[in-house]
């Protein structure tokens, strides 16, 4: 068998690709960046083709750098950032809009609809998720209301939907030519259409949207090499490698976290942030915002389910210090700058700028800087934004302890913003727990190449996994009690000054 495995993790602003070897250590990468389009407040977009056209490069340019060719793969894994939607035409292979992003709230009106009249709590029931517009059958929805054609294509059999993994999937296996139109359990259970136990689409759901059931991919475990199949020789593989396993993003950094006992977490801090708590093979309903989603399937084994706090805005607000405000000239240097202050100033930010995710789904909340003096400066500002960052994080493990009775004892941490050293420092100092990073940073690549491992006999099982994983960084907490619950008051109080800013019907 050959020695490496290779990821596709296409994110929200970027897509890499990155080779592993048995030991899970990183062999080679590379990274590109594709266009945010934001055609109007609270819209936010992708080119399809664009992302479909990096996957093409980054895998190409990964090969080379690692002196590498297709074969040297005994298997290929896609992660990817859930929700976001794509439309196509499945003889074409044309997008018929651009990609509506999971960020994106255009569908605000439908999801206010569905919780008016109590569709909700269908969905609640079914999906295990609250009606807002994070989620993929809004999106669709919209789409075929709102885009001229594709109800009727879609009626035909000829557009089809899926999220970023089925349309790269789809185009690795052939595309137009035979491209296989398939999605995880993990991506489906995000989309309000699929029944959580029963794992496939239900038709009371889809009704609530519209959405035809023709549309809608073959929903299969995460780890699976038969019902993902090879390569194209069309594709940047040629016909020589195995489709393994597929994840959503943030289910794919909890399997590349090893969190595979019940109790046992982990956060992932990139464009926002995601806290995944394994609940084992029966899915706990959450009473205090978090969802109850499918956390990972390999195989024939039953599905392992997960409580999540999803959090829209997080490593995004420090792009907004960059990009809108201008006072940092990097992520790095958001580190540097909240150095030159000892606290926050009395200064917190909540980042609504999407509304609110976990625990509150508040559509109508804006972000918000408050608490501002004369006194304070621009560090105040970039430190109370690594803080909002970590201040988040608390809301869901709060959410999370009274859901499930589990007190964490650490918290396992991943992603971009752990290479920030105060914001992880801050983030043990407000949860009053230990923090721990991994090794290899980038969970969530790792994760999928996992689960496309395990597939094809690459790892044998789960136990070899876990032998893999190892501590990079531990933060110990270092706040008084007192420091802690005065800041996290404060900080409640901050958020109630972000809802009912926008009007939603």
């Amino acid at each position: 068998m050959p020695d490496f495995v290779g990821a596709v993790d296409q994110g929200t602003t970027s897509t890499r690709f990155m080779i592993f070897d048995h030991g899970g250590n990183e062999i080679a990468r590379h990274q590109l960046e594709h266009e945010q389009i934001l055609p109007r407040a609270g819209w936010v977009e992708h080119n399809p083709t664009e992302i479909w056209e990096r996957t093409r490069a980054v895998i190409q340019t990964t090969l080379n750098k690692a002196n590498l060719v297709a074969s040297d793969l005994a298997a290929l894994g896609i992660t990817n950032q859930r929700e976001t939607s794509v439309v196509w035409n499945r003889t074409t292979g044309r997008p018929y809009y651009n990609a509506i992003v999971w960020q994106d709230t255009r569908t605000d009106r439908i999801a206010s609809a569905l919780e008016r009249d109590g569709r909700g709590d269908v969905i609640r029931a079914k999906a295990g998720l609250p009606p807002a517009t994070y989620f993929s059958a809004g999106k669709i929805q919209w789409i075929l209301e709102n885009v001229e054609g594709v109800r009727e294509a879609a009626e035909a059999g000829e557009a089809i939907f899926g999220t970023t993994d089925t349309w790269l999937l789809w185009n690795l296996t052939g595309g137009p030519d035979g491209g296989l139109h398939v999605t995880d359990v993990t991506n489906a259970s995000r989309t309000m259409l699929m029944d959580l136990e029963k794992l496939d689409w239900d038709d009371e759901l889809l009704s609530f949207f519209g959405i035809p059931r023709r549309m809608l991919p073959a929903i299969v475990p995460s780890s699976h090499a038969e019902a993902y199949g090879r390569t194209r020789e069309s594709g940047p593989l040629g016909g020589q490698v195995t489709l393994g396993g597929v994840l959503g993003d943030q289910q794919a950094a909890t399997v590349g976290q090893v969190c595979f006992e019940v109790g046992e977490a982990k956060n992932t801090y990139g464009t926002g942030n995601f806290l995944l708590l394994n609940t084992g093979t029966t899915p706990v309903r959450s009473k205090n915002g978090l969802l109850t989603t499918v956390c990972y399937q390999f195989g024939a084994e039953a599905p392992v389910y997960a409580l999540e706090g999803s959090i829209a805005v997080t490593g995004s607000a420090v792009q907004w210090l960059r990009d809108q405000l201008g006072i940092i000239s990097g992520a790095e240097q958001s580190e540097s700058l909240a150095r030159q202050v000892e606290d926050n100033g009395g200064v917190f930010f909540v980042p609504a700028f999407s509304g609110l995710f976990a625990p509150y789904w508040r559509s109508d909340a804006r972000g918000a800087i408050v608490g501002l003096s004369r006194y304070n400066n621009n560090a105040h500002i970039a430190r109370a934004t690594l803080e909002s960052i970590c201040y988040q994080s608390r809301d869901v493990v709060e959410a999370m302890r009274q859901d499930s009775g589990v007190t964490l004892d650490v918290l396992r941490v991943d992603g971009g913003v752990t290479a920030n050293d105060l914001c992880m420092q801050i983030q043990a100092d407000i949860l009053g727990v230990p923090v721990s990073k991994p090794v290899v940073a980038e969970t969530t690549a790792l994760g999928a190449a996992y689960a496309a491992g395990l597939a094809v006999g690459f790892w044998k099982s789960t136990d070899e996994l876990k032998q893999n994983w190892q501590e990079d960084r531990r933060w110990q907490p270092a706040w008084s009690q007192e420091q802690r619950d005065g800041g996290y008051a404060t900080w409640k109080k901050a958020v109630t000054r972000t809802l009912d800013w926008v009007d939603v019907g």
